[in-house]
């Protein structure tokens, strides 16, 4: 009776220990946040990238490539897979707290020697000279969560399940900052290669005013040479942004998981609208917003459960084995009712002794990658932080480089007319005139490049504060 009592009173204190936690968890820490971002507006308090990609991208024909690439494209279909991988690991980690259950039929038939203890007494049992045993059971094995295994391994699993969908978030994100970026890139060259057959046009111009004068004998011959000099400058960028406009197009499509073809525009580069106002919200909306830091949050997660998979693992372990069934050494009885009935209910501890060291060692190697999990998720915080301040000082850099680079360009525009009419009219030289040619090609590419730089930096503020996935 004694004895009764005590082994239900063991059983019952491991029952009671499930509900344990080896291992105390580290909490997601708390990052050091500026008030505002650095160059954002006083009170900005409302974000942009809670605005869904469609509302903050009108261009159409930008739309349509975006909604190609991320259905499309390659990188987005195997993350959708990922998701789906980590879905049946989710799914069957939630099983842990179940039994093993199996069914077994077996036959053996043995024919002992007849100089051996069971050829002697063989024939007398079953009047052969052979043994037959015919065995059909089910078979139980269950493993009591003691020192929390299960929960930790699903806890991992949750975590890992949400990674995928953190993963495949930030794919759209950059997918969609991509597409547009290239799409920008796109009208920028548009508008350079018009700028550049324009500056041609106007240089061939020249150059015959130059050769009517040379024949006037107003010129020398060096005036033709550099006036030639100046129109095959302007004629070499033709083939090479016509070189750069169909690499571009392919990158766009393959982008867009198609094979390289042209690409639509749906506006022209001075069409497309600059922002007045580009909302960042405050810095603490970047740890719940941004993919890539959530990501790294939910690692903390794993690491966790990791320290606590790797901690239990040096306990003893509780299993519990059940089986029962049919079992006879005739066929004829095998299904002879009570007579073939047994069963068998066994409980053991298994106490890792010689692993010792290897588990220890596993263990302190668990919470050195949880340490680094909580320095991985400092960092990303910050480089988030920069990378929104970063966007916002192109911002308003390039927003005063524009003004000053537009108000150049009007000079040297009408420092063209002048000239062309001084040229005319004998009182300007054809330097003065090739000049103000060069002069107003670089300063009208240099133009171009700065809008579409300032597209840039609007995508890359979008983009960096975590919008594009939704």
């Amino acid at each position: 009776m004694t004895s009764s009592i005590i082994k239900t009173t063991a059983f019952a204190l491991l029952f009671g220990l499930g509900a344990c936690k080896v291992s105390k968890d580290t909490a997601t820490p708390k990052p050091d946040l500026p008030g505002q971002f650095r160059n954002a507006g006083q009170g900005d308090t409302t974000n942009i990238a809670s605005l869904p990609w469609k509302s903050f991208f009108g261009d159409p024909a930008l739309q349509q490539l975006i909604d190609s690439a991320i259905v499309r494209n390659y990188d987005m279909q195997i993350a959708l897979k990922n998701i789906q991988s980590a879905q049946f690991v989710l799914g069957q980690s939630k099983l842990g707290y179940w039994p093993d259950l199996s069914l077994n039929v077996t036959y053996n038939h043995t024919r002992p020697s007849d100089n051996s203890i069971n050829g002697a007494f063989v024939p007398q049992i079953s009047g052969h000279k052979y043994v037959e045993d015919y065995n059909a059971n089910v078979s139980l094995s269950w493993e009591a969560d003691i020192w929390g295994k299960v929960a930790n391994q699903k806890s991992k699993a949750l975590a890992e399940y949400l990674q995928t969908y953190e993963a495949r978030k930030a794919l759209q994100t950059n997918i969609v900052a991509g597409v547009s970026e290239g799409y920008y890139n796109l009208l920028m060259l548009d508008a350079q290669l018009a700028i550049a057959k324009k500056n041609l046009a106007l240089n061939d111009s020249t150059l015959q005013i130059i050769r009517l004068q040379f024949k006037a004998g107003d010129v020398t011959a060096l005036g033709i040479q550099q006036a030639e000099a100046q129109r095959l400058v302007a004629a070499e960028l033709v083939p090479q942004i016509e070189q750069s406009i169909i690499l571009q197009e392919n990158a766009l499509s393959i982008l867009a998981g198609k094979l390289p073809t042209s690409v639509a525009r749906g506006s022209m580069l001075d069409q497309v609208p600059l922002r007045d106002t580009l909302s960042t919200g405050v810095p603490a909306e970047l740890v719940g917003r941004r993919p890539d830091v959530r990501s790294t949050e939910l690692a903390l997660n794993i690491a966790n459960a990791n320290v606590g998979l790797a901690q239990a693992n040096m306990y003893p372990s509780l299993t519990i084995t059940a089986q029962g069934g049919l079992n006879s050494f005739l066929g004829s009885n095998w299904f002879n009712i009570p007579g073939s009935l047994f069963g068998l209910v066994a409980g053991g501890l298994t106490q890792p002794l010689f692993q010792r060291k290897k588990l220890k060692t596993e263990f302190e190697l668990a919470k050195v990658d949880r340490e680094k999990s909580v320095i991985q998720f400092r960092q990303s915080v910050l480089v988030a932080v920069g990378e929104v301040s970063d966007a916002l000082v192109k911002i308003e850099k390039l927003k005063e480089q524009r003004i000053v680079v537009a108000s150049r360009v009007t000079t040297l525009q009408q420092a063209i007319t002048n000239s062309n009419s001084l040229f005319r009219n004998g009182l300007a030289t054809y330097l003065e005139v090739i000049t103000a040619q060069s002069n107003v090609l670089q300063s009208e590419l240099e133009l171009a490049s700065i809008k579409k730089g300032q597209l840039s930096a609007e995508v890359e503020l979008y983009r960096s504060l975590g919008g594009g996935w939704n």
